[in-house]
């Protein structure tokens, strides 16, 4: 009853103060520090033995981390609020493919290498879908031999050209104002078969919305491309 009763109230206390962004993060307490936080506050030395317990159910119930698994989010069959995948071989591309899939409105793109036929398609089927499709891409592909970009745009997906940078690095994708999909991962086929990359996927509509307002930012700057 006393590990029932702390989870609980793990969950009320977490409930009443929720993480903040990134600027605040230095102010507020983590998830996991939060729970190891009430718990050192509500147990008596005595009860040191439960400790354990009480994470593991508080866990379970609110998707703190714990322990060194890669991903970050509810312990159950629950996607993670935080995904990761590495390459090469370590399919971040299929794992960016399953979240275009599931994609419900909207599709906001950045890119500086775009070669990936997989995720092009999936842009595309996207779009098919009734999505709302937009793509920027680094000048570079103006003039690469191939490019994901030109298939994008002979498809109608709204297609941009950010030149107003030395190089436009970014490497990611915004899902349904909800997902945000980065790392070091260009979406090409040697990123996933040959470098040494990493992708995180992040589900957090308050993170989502500040890649998004990025995105708008460098949209407002970038020029239609139609394809060669």
């Amino acid at each position: 009853m006393i590990v029932a009763n702390t989870a609980a109230n793990v969950t009320d206390f977490l409930a009443a103060n929720p993480s903040q962004d990134s600027e605040a993060a230095d102010e507020r307490m983590t998830r996991d520090a939060a729970v190891c936080y009430f718990v050192s506050m509500t147990l008596h030395p005595r009860q040191a033995g439960l400790i354990g317990a009480v994470l593991l159910t508080a866990g379970t119930t609110l998707g703190v981390k714990l322990g060194n698994d890669s991903t970050i989010g509810p312990l159950s069959h629950a996607r993670p609020a935080v995904q990761v995948h590495f390459s090469p071989n370590g399919g971040c591309t299929d794992a960016i493919v399953r979240e275009l899939d599931r994609a419900k409105r909207s599709v906001r793109v950045q890119a500086y290498s775009f070669t990936s036929a997989p995720i092009a398609k999936s842009l595309i089927s996207a779009a098919k879908r009734g999505l709302d499709v937009q793509v920027i891409l680094d000048k570079s592909n103006r003039t690469d031999k191939y490019s994901a970009g030109d298939f994008l745009a002979h498809a109608n997906i709204p297609t941009f050209i950010d030149d107003d940078h030395a190089i436009a690095h970014n490497k990611l994708i915004i899902i349904d104002g909800t997902t945000v999909i980065t790392g070091s991962f260009n979406f090409s086929k040697a990123a996933e078969s040959s470098n040494a990359e990493n992708l995180v996927i992040i589900r957090d509509a308050a993170i989502a919305s500040r890649y998004v307002a990025n995105w708008k930012g460098h949209r407002a700057h970038s020029l239609p491309y139609g394809g060669k």
